[in-house]
């Protein structure tokens, strides 16, 4: 294995780290706000939103997590490469691409719980119109 094959997860993986703080920084702001509201008329629905948000953002920390994790272990990898240890250079890398594939279905789980948030918001929408 050559030194630039874990390098080609720098640009992949950094993508996905920024991705992952942007949805965590707009989850943040959405509960400050639905916190605030529920603070001033407390609403069945909008606590629910809010336990709803509260998992997602511990999705996104861990999605965060193993994809730190993933990042270090390439770089280790890469170090290890670079020493000509390329046993524990294969090994590092192979634990990165699973922690970034854990990540990756971390984020895919978050994404459902996203989808159905949704789906629940405009189910509910469509019967408030209804019984108007």
């Amino acid at each position: 294995m050559e030194l630039t094959t874990p390098a080609l997860l720098f640009t992949a993986i950094s993508l996905l780290i920024s991705a992952y703080t942007s949805r965590f920084a707009t989850l943040a702001q959405l509960l400050r706000q639905l916190d605030l509201q529920h603070r001033k008329n407390p609403e069945k629905r909008i606590l629910a939103q809010i336990k709803n948000l509260n998992k997602r953002v511990r999705l996104i920390k861990y999605m965060q997590i193993m994809g730190v994790f993933s990042f270090f272990l390439c770089v280790l990898s890469m170090l290890s490469l670079f020493l000509n240890k390329q046993l524990v250079g294969q090994i590092t890398f192979g634990i990165s691409l699973v922690a970034l594939l854990i990540s990756l279905l971390l984020s895919l789980m978050e994404l459902q719980i996203s989808v159905n948030a949704i789906i629940y918001q405009l189910e509910d929408l469509t019967e408030y119109d209804e019984n108007r």
